[in-house]
C-alpha cells in the first residue's frame, strides 16, 4: 500500500502511514519499546518483548528472514495485559532459529516495523560449568519450584505447588512476580554486556570493558564456547589479559578462522561479559578508480548487524572527519567509507574489518592534468597606460602560448611575455586602441580567456592645465576669460560652473565650445561675482575636472558699526568701530575721519590713519561740546561710503547706582542711590529719573533730585525707576532699572494656615485642604496667597509644587511615585513676604484610601461558551487599595503559558488568543492585598459546531412504535454537555415536528406510528454551539398488506315466505378486498331486487320480500392482490310446499 515513509522517535523503527491526513484523535502504531537482540545456547528459551502505541490500538505480529513462525510447538505468541507486553515466545532453540526476527504494528492508518536478531550457540561445543549449589536446608523452599513456575501457565501455577508442598499461593505468587522482575532485569544487563570484538590493524583481536573486584583475588576465566581458554600477562602469548586500573583488555595474537566463536567472561562462577566476533561479509568492498579531486566510495554489506566496523589504510585507522565520511545503514549491516576530494597520495589499499574478518580493495587516483589554479580576468585599461595580464598554472613546469584574437603572440609583437615559476604574464607597455581583443593562453589542452578594453577619458594639457589654475584678477566692470584644450573619445560632454552652481549662456555668460576647446567669458564682472570657477568635463570612460579662481577688484564697503565709545573725557574723546565686511579685493590702506560739532554744518577734515588699528582719539575737543564723526575706509581701488557716528558729548558722567526702593505706599514711593563713579571730569550737577509702567515700554522724567519722593503713582501698579547723572556736558547713560516695586501700604507676614487635611490620595497625586488664617491686627495680615511644598522622607530638601501663590484653599499635588512617603507642608503669603509653614503631624503615603477587593460588575457571566479556534477575552474589573496581588487558576492550577494575563490596578484581563478544547475549565481569579481577597470563578466551555450523528437505523418490535439507534457523533467523547435531538415528518402532515431533545443516549422509540403512511425521521447533534447537521433515516413505511380473510363468516338461515331476509359476514384484508355476492353461483351484484352494502368491513345482503324463488345456496367471494376467500350459506324459505 502506498504511503507515507518517516522514522520514528525510537531508533531502528520505521512507521509508514497510509492514509494523506490522519483525522483528529488517531494516529499510526508506533514502538515505545523494541525487542532487544538476544543470544542463547541451543537447547533453551527465550523471549522477545515490545510494547507498542496508537489510535485505534496496532495488532502485533511477528516474522524472520529465513522462514516461518507459524509452527506452534517452537514459536508461541502472546499479550500481556498487565505488562502491556507483546511477547514472542520461542521454545527449545536450535541453530535454525538464529536469525533476524521482525515485529510489526498496523492498524487502518499505517504500519512500524523493527528488527531484531537471535544468536544461537552450538550446544555440543559447550562445555557445562555447573554452579555448586548450597545443600538445601529442611523447610526451604526447592529451587526447582521456581523454574517450573516460572515457564508454567498460570492455571498449572496450583498443581505445582501441591506437589512442593507450598500452600501460601499469596505469598508465592507475590515471590514469583519479584524474580520474574530481576531476571527480566539481569538479561538487560547481560544484552548491554554483548560486544563485538575488533581486529586492530596490529593483527590482534581485542576487546576490553571496565571492572572493579571487591576481592583483587577473585579468578577471572576466559571462555570460548563455553570452554575455558588459558591466557597469560605476556603480549606475546595466544591469548593476554592487560590490566590498566579498572579497565580490562582480553586480546588474540594473530587470529585465525578456528578462533572464531563466543567469548565469555567470569569473575569467579559470575559471568560478566560476553561477546561475539563471528561475522562475515556477504559483499566485499570493490577496488575503486576516481578522478583527483572527486570523491571514491567503498561500501560493503555484513552477516550480522554491527555498530561499527574499523576502516583502514595500511597500519593506520579512518575516523570519520573532514577527509573521510564513514557511515552505516539503519539495519547495521551496510557500511560504507567515502574518500572526499581525493588526491594522488590517496591511491594505495583500503581495509574493512569486521570481526576476524576483514575486506581489502585499492583505489586509483587519475592525474586530472594540467589546470588552471587562477585564470585570466578581463581587464581595463587608458590609452598610454602599462597594462598586465596574467593566470597560474598548477604546473611549474608547464608551457603555454599567447594569442591575440586567435593569432600567436610573441615578444616582437610589441608585448613582453614572461613565465615565473606557475605564473604566465602578458605585458603591455604603452596602450593602444588596436590593442583591444580577446588574449587567450592555452596550455597542454586547457584555455584561459580574457578582454582587454582600451579606454580614453578626457584629458587636459598639463602646461594648458597650469595656466587655468591660476586666479583671474580683474577691476569691476571688466571682462574675465577662461579657455582651457582638451583630448579623449568622443562625444564629451563639457560644464561650467561657478560657485557650485551650473553656468548656462546668458547676455553676461559666454560659453564657446569645439572638439578640441572649450572658453568661458564673463562680460562686466561685479565684485559678487567672485569665486570658484570649475570646468568638467565628461565621456563614457569617466570625467575630469580643473579649478580656477575669478578675483574682482573694487573699492571698499563703508566700516561697520556701532562705534564704541572707549572713552569720553572733559578734553579728549576716544572711539573704535569695525573694519568694512569687504575691502573690495584689496587690504585697507587708512582710515579718513571727519569730524562736527553738533550744531554747526560744517565738516572738519581731522586726517587719515593707519588701516590696521580701526580706532580714534580726538584730543581737541571743548568741555560740554558734542561731536559728530564720519569714517571712510580707503584701498588701492577708491574710498568707501562714510560710517557716520552718533552725538558724543565730551566728559558726559557715567550711569549712578541702580536705584534702591527706600519704602512703597499706595500714593507714593521713596527712592535712593549712590552717585556715579565717572563723573566725566565735571560737576555733577543733578540726576534724572525716570518711571516705566510695568507692561508698557514708555520711560517718563519725574525730577531731577534725590533722594526722591515720587507721587505720581496709582495703587496697586507695579513700577521700574532708573536714574542718569547730569553735568557741564549734559546726562549720562541710565543706570540699570530697579526691580519692579508695587504702589500698596507695607503689609505683615500672614499666619499659619489652619484645618490642613488630606482629602483624597491615589498612587500618583495629594488632594489637600485647609482653612484661612485668620487677621490679627499689626501682627498678621491677610494671607493673599499659598504655597504647597513636599519632601520625600529620604530627601532632607523641600520642593515647592506651585511656583506661584495659589488664592484657592485646595490642592492637588501631581507626579508622586507610586507608594512612596512624603512629608507634606502648606505655607501662607501675602506681600509682606511668606508665613509660617503648617505641616501634618505624620509623612502620607502616595496610595488610595485601604479598599477591601471588590469586583465591580454585579452581573458578571459565570458560563462562557466559545468556538475552537476564536479568541477567549475575559475583563474583569474591580477596586482594591492598595495595588492587589492578582492569581489566576484553571482547574485548581495556574493557568497555561498560552494564556496571557494583563493586570492593572482597576482591572484584569485573560486572553487566549486561539483557543482549543483543551481551554475548557473552570478559571478563577483571586484579588487580594493587605485589607483582604476576592475571588470569582467563571467556566469557559470550548466548543465547536457539533458533527452529526452516524448514520440512523429503524427497527419495529411493537406494532404502533419504531425505535430508532444512531452511531454517535465523533464530539459525543469530548463535549459532555453533547446531546441529541430527533424530529418526524409523516407523509399526511409533511411538517418537521420535534418528538425527543436531550437525548443524552443514541436511541429512541417513537410513539403512535400510524398504519399506511410514510415515516421521515432526523437527528441532530446539540451543544452550546447549536444543531449539527442531520441525519437522515430511510423511509419507514408501514406495510400492512394481508390477504383478503373472513373474520365472521356467513350462517345458514331460514326465512319464511313474504318477509325479508338479511344475511352479513365480516371481512378484513388489505388492500380492501372487493366484494361479489352469488346466488346459487348467478352474480347478484348488479340485480336491484338486492340491497347489497360493504361498510367497515361489515358486508350485508337484504332480499325486501323473500319468496319461493329466493331459496338456495348463497355465496360471498372476496378478493385483493394477494388473494381470495369464500364464505357460503343455505337460504330455506318456510312455506314452500313441495309437488
Amino acid at each position: 500500500v502506498a504511503g507515507f515513509l518517516f522514522m520514528s522517535r525510537v531508533p531502528g523503527v520505521m512507521i509508514t502511514q497510509t492514509v494523506e491526513q490522519l483525522p483528529p484523535g488517531k494516529s499510526t502504531p508506533d514502538f515505545t519499546r523494541k525487542p532487544i537482540a538476544v543470544t542463547v545456547q541451543e537447547g533453551k528459551k527465550t523471549f522477545f518483548k515490545a510494547m507498542v502505541s496508537g489510535e485505534p490500538a496496532p495488532t502485533v505480529t511477528w516474522g524472520r528472514n529465513k522462514g516461518e513462525i507459524d509452527d506452534p510447538e517452537k514459536y508461541k505468541t502472546r499479550y500481556d495485559e498487565r505488562a502491556r507486553e507483546h511477547i514472542l515466545e520461542i521454545i527449545n532453540i536450535n541453530p535454525d532459529q538464529a536469525d533476524t526476527y521482525k515485529c510489526f504494528a498496523t492498524n487502518e492508518y499505517g504500519k512500524a516495523v523493527c528488527t531484531t536478531t537471535l544468536n544461537v550457540i552450538a550446544g555440543d561445543v559447550v562445555v557445562t560449568r555447573k554452579k555448586q549449589l548450597p545443600p538445601q536446608k529442611e523447610g526451604e523452599i526447592d529451587p526447582k519450584l521456581w523454574e517450573l513456575l516460572i515457564s508454567a501457565p498460570k492455571k498449572d501455577y496450583e498443581k505445582i505447588c501441591l506437589e512442593f508442598g507450598v500452600t501460601d499461593f499469596r505469598w508465592m505468587l507475590k515471590r514469583l512476580n519479584q524474580m520474574k522482575k530481576e531476571r527480566a532485569d539481569e538479561q538487560a544487563k547481560q544484552l548491554e554486556n554483548v560486544k563485538q570484538i575488533e581486529v586492530k590493524p596490529n593483527g590482534k583481536a581485542e576487546f576490553g570493558f571496565d571492572m572493579q573486584l571487591w576481592d583483587p583475588n577473585s579468578a577471572v576465566n576466559l571462555y570460548k564456547d563455553g570452554v575455558m581458554v588459558p591466557y597469560a600477562d605476556d603480549e606475546n602469548s595466544k591469548h593476554s589479559l592487560r590490566k590498566k586500573g579498572t579497565n580490562y583488555i582480553f586480546s588474540i595474537k594473530d587470529p585465525q578462522p578456528e578462533d572464531a566463536g563466543f567469548y565469555q567472561v567470569d569473575v569467579e562462577e559470575a559471568n560478566v561479559l560476553t561477546t561475539d566476533f563471528r561475522v562475515e561479509f556477504v559483499d566485499k568492498i570493490k577496488d575503486a578508480k576516481a578522478v583527483e579531486s572527486e570523491d571514491a566510495v567503498f561500501q560493503c554489506v555484513l552477516s550480522t548487524p554491527l555498530n561499527r566496523i574499523t576502516w583502514s589504510r595500511e597500519d593506520s585507522s579512518l575516523e570519520h572527519g573532514d577527509k573521510y565520511e564513514i557511515t552505516v545503514s539503519e539495519d547495521k549491516l551496510t557500511h560504507t567509507l567515502r574518500v572526499k576530494d581525493c588526491e594522488i597520495a590517496d591511491k594505495g589499499a583500503y581495509y574493512a574489518i569486521a570481526g576476524i574478518a576483514s575486506s581489502r580493495a585499492s583505489l586509483m587516483v587519475e592525474d586530472r592534468g594540467v589546470q588552471f589554479v587562477s585564470g585570466l580576468s578581463d581587464t581595463n585599461a587608458n590609452i598610454g597606460e602599462r597594462v598586465e595580464m596574467s593566470c597560474k598554472l598548477s604546473s611549474e613546469t608547464s608551457e603555454g602560448h599567447w594569442y591575440k584574437n586567435g593569432k600567436l603572440l610573441t615578444n616582437e609583437d610589441g608585448v613582453t611575455i614572461i613565465k615565473d615559476g606557475a605564473f604566465h604574464r602578458l605585458i603591455v607597455d604603452c596602450c593602444k586602441k588596436d590593442d583591444a581583443a580577446v588574449y587567450r593562453f592555452e596550455a597542454e589542452g586547457r584555455k584561459s580567456e580574457a578582454t582587454l578594453s582600451i579606454q580614453d577619458p578626457p584629458k587636459m594639457d598639463p602646461d594648458a592645465l597650469g595656466n587655468f589654475t591660476k586666479p583671474v584678477i580683474i577691476k569691476a566692470g571688466e571682462n574675465a576669460e577662461w579657455k582651457l584644450p582638451f583630448s579623449g573619445q568622443a562625444p564629451m560632454t563639457i560644464q561650467w560652473y561657478k560657485n557650485d552652481d551650473e553656468l548656462l549662456p546668458a547676455l553676461n555668460v559666454k560659453i564657446e565650445t569645439s572638439d578640441s576647446e572649450s572658453q568661458l567669458r564673463l562680460i562686466k564682472c561685479q565684485r559678487k561675482d567672485s569665486g570658484e570657477v570649475k570646468i568638467k568635463i565628461k565621456n563614457e570612460f569617466g570625467t575630469t575636472e580643473a579649478i580656477s579662481k575669478l578675483i574682482v577688484l573694487d573699492k571698499p564697503t563703508p566700516p561697520q558699526g556701532p562705534v564704541d565709545i572707549m572713552e569720553s573725557a572733559v578734553t579728549s574723546v576716544e572711539f573704535k568701530w569695525k573694519p568694512p565686511k569687504d575691502n573690495g579685493g584689496c587690504p585697507i590702506a587708512n582710515y579718513i575721519i571727519e569730524r562736527q560739532q553738533v550744531g554747526r554744518n560744517k565738516w572738519t577734515s581731522l586726517g587719515e590713519i593707519p588701516g590696521n588699528s580701526p580706532s580714534f582719539k580726538d584730543s581737541d575737543v571743548d568741555p560740554g561740546r558734542r561731536y559728530c564723526y564720519r569714517i571712510r575706509a580707503k584701498t588701492a581701488e577708491g574710498i568707501s561710503d562714510y560710517l557716520q557716528t552718533e552725538d558724543i558729548p565730551a566728559g558726559y558722567p557715567g550711569p549712578p547706582a541702580v536705584p534702591k526702593v527706600v519704602s512703597a505706599f499706595k500714593d507714593c514711593i521713596n527712592l535712593a542711590w549712590s552717585p556715579p563713579c565717572d563723573t566725566g571730569g565735571t560737576k555733577i550737577v543733578g540726576y534724572n529719573l525716570e518711571k516705566n509702567k510695568k507692561g508698557t515700554n514708555y520711560w517718563s522724567l519725574v525730577n531731577q533730585k534725590g533722594p526722591i519722593t515720587v507721587k505720581d503713582v496709582f495703587e496697586g501698579a507695579a513700577y521700574e525707576f532708573r536714574v542718569s547723572a547730569v553735568n557741564l556736558s549734559g546726562a549720562g547713560d541710565p543706570s540699570i532699572p530697579c526691580d519692579t516695586v508695587i504702589a500698596r501700604d507695607p503689609m505683615k507676614p500672614p499666619g499659619k494656615v489652619t484645618d490642613l487635611k488630606l482629602t483624597s490620595s491615589n498612587y500618583m497625586t495629594f488632594s489637600l485642604a485647609w482653612t484661612k488664617p485668620k487677621e490679627v491686627q499689626g501682627v498678621e495680615d491677610e494671607a493673599q496667597g499659598y504655597y504647597v511644598e513636599i519632601r520625600p522622607i529620604e530627601s532632607l530638601e523641600w520642593t515647592r509644587c506651585n511656583t506661584t501663590p495659589i488664592t484657592l484653599t485646595s490642592y492637588t499635588v501631581l507626579g508622586l511615585k507610586a507608594m512612596a512617603t512624603y512629608w507634606v507642608r502648606v505655607i501662607a503669603t501675602n506681600y509682606g513676604g511668606d508665613g509660617e509653614p503648617q505641616s501634618f503631624d505624620n509623612y502620607i503615603i502616595a496610595m488610595p484610601p485601604p479598599v477591601k477587593p471588590r469586583f465591580k460588575d454585579r452581573n458578571m457571566k459565570t458560563f462562557v461558551v466559545v468556538k475552537s479556534g476564536n479568541t477567549v477575552r475575559l475583563n474583569i474589573n474591580f477596586e482594591a487599595s492598595p495595588m492587589p496581588e492578582i492569581f489566576w487558576l484553571k482547574d485548581g492550577i495556574p493557568v497555561p503559558k498560552h494564556v496571557t494575563i494583563t493586570n492593572s490596578d482597576k482591572g484584569s484581563q485573560l486572553l487566549i488568543p486561539t483557543s482549543e478544547r483543551t481551554d475548557t475549565g473552570i478559571y478563577t481569579i483571586t484579588v487580594k492585598n493587605m485589607v483582604g481577597q476576592e475571588s470569582f470563578n467563571v467556566e469557559i466551555r470550548v466548543t465547536d459546531d457539533p458533527k452529526p450523528p452516524g448514520p440512523v437505523e429503524l427497527e419495529q418490535n411493537i406494532p404502533g412504535t419504531v425505535t430508532l439507534s444512531w452511531t454517535p457523533s465523533p464530539d459525543e467523547k469530548r463535549d459532555d454537555r453533547l446531546h441529541y435531538m430527533v424530529s418526524k415528518r409523516d407523509s399526511f402532515k409533511r411538517t418537521w415536528r420535534t418528538v425527543a431533545d436531550n437525548l443524552f443516549n443514541n436511541k429512541f422509540t417513537v410513539v403512535n406510528i400510524l398504519p399506511g403512511r410514510q415515516y421521515h425521521f432526523r437527528v441532530f447533534a446539540k451543544n452550546d454551539m447549536g444543531l449539527s447537521p442531520h441525519s437522515e433515516s430511510p423511509i419507514k413505511h408501514r406495510i400492512f398488506d394481508s390477504p383478503p380473510s373472513f373474520i365472521v363468516p356467513l350462517k345458514r338461515r331460514t326465512a319464511p315466505q313474504g318477509y325479508e331476509c338479511y344475511m352479513s359476514c365480516a371481512i378484513k384484508g388489505d388492500p380492501a378486498p372487493r366484494v361479489t355476492w352469488y346466488w346459487n353461483n348467478i352474480s347478484l351484484n348488479t340485480n336491484t331486487n338486492y340491497h347489497i352494502t360493504n361498510v367497515c368491513g361489515v358486508c350485508s345482503l337484504l332480499i325486501l320480500r323473500v319468496g319461493p324463488k329466493d331459496n338456495g345456496e348463497y355465496k360471498v367471494a372476496i378478493q385483493n392482490k394477494l388473494g381470495t376467500a369464500e364464505s357460503s350459506m343455505m337460504l330455506n324459505v318456510r312455506g314452500i310446499h313441495k309437488v
